[in-house]
């Protein structure tokens, strides 16, 4: 996998304790920082890619009516009650 080198402000206190982090886990700063970056972007990209599925189920009439929908759901409620 190739690298590039990226440059971040970030406030003191935050980086000290990504100091901490780094000396406790003995992990270098870069290496926690580019899987926090990681996982925030893989995290972000995953809600935003499911709001364009929905923006595009709504443009093509792939939906459903929210009293229709809240009707099933209560009749689901409704049937698993003992």
């Amino acid at each position: 996998m190739s690298s590039t080198t990226m440059t971040i402000r970030v406030s003191t206190d935050l980086k000290e304790k990504l100091d901490r982090l780094a000396a406790d886990t003995r992990r270098s700063r870069s290496f926690l920082a580019a899987e926090a970056v990681s996982d925030y972007v893989a995290r972000e990209l995953a809600i935003v890619e499911g709001v364009n599925r929905g923006l595009d189920d709504v443009e093509k009439g792939r939906t459903v009516p929210h009293d229709e929908a809240m009707a099933e759901l209560a009749a689901a409620i409704d049937a698993a009650k003992p």
